[in-house]
């Protein structure tokens, strides 16, 4: 072997772990986009603690970031890691039993397994936490990073504690060394974030330097990694997370759809972002309220869809639980009004930094009445704009609230997006009412051919009519306590939802043939999980085919044809098998479940081993 051999690989997976103060977030996203402009496709992962300031050196505090990338169509941001970068006892502790057993390399930062972290960590052996771990297999780098960040910062006018926060960019550099990545992009990423604090400017720029050339002189190291370019379709491309996607597609449906857009949303874990993101847009016309309370934040998203504006509102499970009430005000009003809920591991507090799907039945059925609204589930990073785009089509278009899922694992992920064209997008029909002519008295509960009824802005003349909560009288909206025409409106409104179903795509498979041994049946975030073991099973010569629902209620059409062309359907959920319970109500089909609720997304490893035994 030479001393700087370059050893190709198609895919890796890296892990970087530590304190939540030690910026394994930002290192992380920095490797990320250094990749993406490598060209390589790729999917993330990142990894909070639950708490705000979790006990620093503990377990429980340990904050992660993971990127899988490669010169093939990525999916997920994978199972086992290559690579597991660990800055204390604690980060090597929680992440180690998910490192390949052959040919994985740890690179530990031996400065964070001190007594004091061993201790923190709950290791029985305070002298070594290698001592009863057999680490045979794997290649262990020990590295004194803290150490030589000091180094590298002798001449720095910074403090201790400063200088000491710069040790993530020791390990950025040492890893864009190693994967034979440039210094260039990260660079200016510094500088644009330190521009106004040359102190952290050089610093930061100096120690990834260090890291860059420790990796470049030092003789024990004598190998490099090389990913190729993917093979993706041409476009322009970026990085996007879930979040950002949604609020882009927020965004160019309010421009298409010629609606200013209002967004209403109370603070809550991992939907925050959305709001955050949003508030940034102001200059294209996004108006943002955070409100008191999440009653507040969907009833103002209510007065403003019926003012005239396309109206959301945010939030992540429990909040959806404090929204019910409201959503049922909106599904009343007949007003277009989409709610996003990002979902998270429950109940109650339950799990705020986890990902979970345990939503989906709350979704469609937790409200009080018959009270049915559309639900979207969002399958991807890249994808969430157009369901976020989409939903506000139908809001508009079919004049009713429209629910969109998705997790914390799809928005705080990431991947590579290529911007659509505006032009190719599907327009939003925007059809205000307009005062009847002759003196005709304005009828607001009139319905079209497909059941919608008009949308009255206030303050146009001749559109008085009466608004609220309680039962409308067919046609004139007058409050009405008929029991038969209770009945009538009640039929009316699930027809209503019951129809967008001809309006949206038929069902279809993703990958595989359309009669087979095993469909599986999936929703909403395990999409890539799910193609990635298909395609694998595929290749394998099994007659296994891939279908995901983007639409909930209602359920496509064509999907019961689908579903009894294989012998077995298995649906993978992040949850005690929800769409299950759907699936079986509506279709009678003895479906299998595969149900997991760890706060983490289904491994495609063991998703193969559970769908090869029903193969066989």
């Amino acid at each position: 072997m030479s001393e700087t051999e370059t050893i190709i690989k198609e895919e890796v997976t890296i892990k970087f772990a530590g304190d939540s103060g030690d910026g394994m977030q930002l290192t992380g996203k920095l490797f990320t986009e250094n990749t993406a402009l490598a060209g390589n496709d790729l999917a993330t992962f990142p990894d909070f603690p639950s708490e705000i300031r979790a006990p620093t050196g503990t377990v429980w505090g340990v904050s992660g970031f993971q990127v899988h990338f490669g010169s093939r169509k990525i999916n997920t941001p994978g199972d086992q890691y290559d690579v597991l970068v660990a800055m204390n006892a604690a980060a090597f502790k929680s992440n180690l039993s998910m490192v390949k057993r052959i040919g994985a390399t740890i690179i530990i930062n031996t400065d964070g397994f001190d007594s004091r972290n061993l201790r923190l960590a709950e290791y029985e052996n305070a002298d070594s936490p290698f001592a009863h771990i057999p680490l045979e297999g794997y290649e262990l780098l020990k590295i004194p990073v803290t150490k030589l960040t000091k180094e590298a910062l002798a001449d720095s006018t910074l403090g201790r504690k400063d200088q000491e926060r710069c040790k993530n960019m020791f390990v950025l550099g040492y890893l864009l060394w190693k994967y034979n990545r440039r210094l260039d992009n990260s660079i200016l990423f510094l500088e644009e974030k330190f521009k106004h604090k040359p102190d952290l400017l050089v610093a930061n720029r100096k120690v990834l330097k260090a890291g860059f050339y420790f990796g470049e002189t030092n003789e024990s190291f004598t190998s490099r990694y090389q990913v190729d370019e993917a093979d993706l379709p041409q476009g322009r491309y970026r990085g996007i997370t879930g979040t950002e996607s949604l609020v882009f597609g927020l965004v160019t449906a309010s421009h298409k759809s010629k609606l200013p857009l209002y967004y209403a949303s109370y603070p809550i874990t991992p939907a925050s972002d959305i709001l955050h993101n949003l508030v940034a847009l102001e200059d294209y016309g996004v108006k943002t309220f955070q409100a008191e309370d999440e009653i507040a934040a969907i009833c103002s998203a209510i007065g403003a869809a019926y003012g005239g504006s396309l109206g959301i509102t945010g939030t992540s499970g429990p909040g959806l639980a404090l929204k019910t009430e409201a959503m049922g005000l909106a599904a009343m009003l007949e007003l277009p009004l989409v709610i996003l809920n990002i979902q998270r591991g429950g109940p109650s507090t339950g799990l705020p930094t986890k990902t979970e799907q345990a939503d989906l039945l709350m979704a469609l059925y937790g409200r009080n009445g018959e009270c049915p609204i559309p639900v979207l589930a969002v399958p991807n990073p890249s994808e969430a704009f157009y369901i976020a785009y989409e939903a506000c089509k139908i809001a508009v278009e079919h004049m009713t609230p429209v629910i969109v899922l998705s997790d914390g694992y799809i928005n705080n992920g990431a991947v590579p997006w290529k911007i659509p064209n505006p032009d190719e997008l599907p327009p939003i029909q925007v059809k205000f009412a307009v005062a009847p002519e002759n003196g005709i008295d304005y009828l607001p509960y009139k319905r079209d051919v497909n059941g919608v009824r008009p949308w009255a802005i206030p303050g146009t003349p001749g559109l008085m009519h009466q608004i609220g909560g309680l039962e409308k009288e067919d046609g004139t909206g007058s409050v009405s306590y008929d029991p038969d025409n209770h009945q009538l409106m009640v039929k009316a409104r699930q027809a209503k939802v019951d129809t967008i179903a001809d309006f949206v795509p038929d069902q279809k498979i993703e990958s595989g043939p359309e009669s087979g041994d095993v469909l599986v049946l999936g929703w909403g975030s395990t999409h890539g999980v799910i193609e990635s073991a298909v395609q694998q099973l595929l290749s394998e010569g099994h007659k296994i085919a891939h279908a995901h629902l983007r639409h909930i209620a209602p359920l496509p059409n064509k999907l019961g044809t689908i579903l009894n062309a294989y012998k077995k359907v298995i649906i993978p959920e992040v949850n005690n098998g929800q769409l299950v319970k759907i699936i079986k109500d509506k279709f009678l089909l003895p479906v299998i479940p595969f149900s997991q609720i760890k706060g983490m997304p289904i491994f495609k490893d063991e998703l193969v081993s559970f769908i090869t035994k029903h193969l066989s």
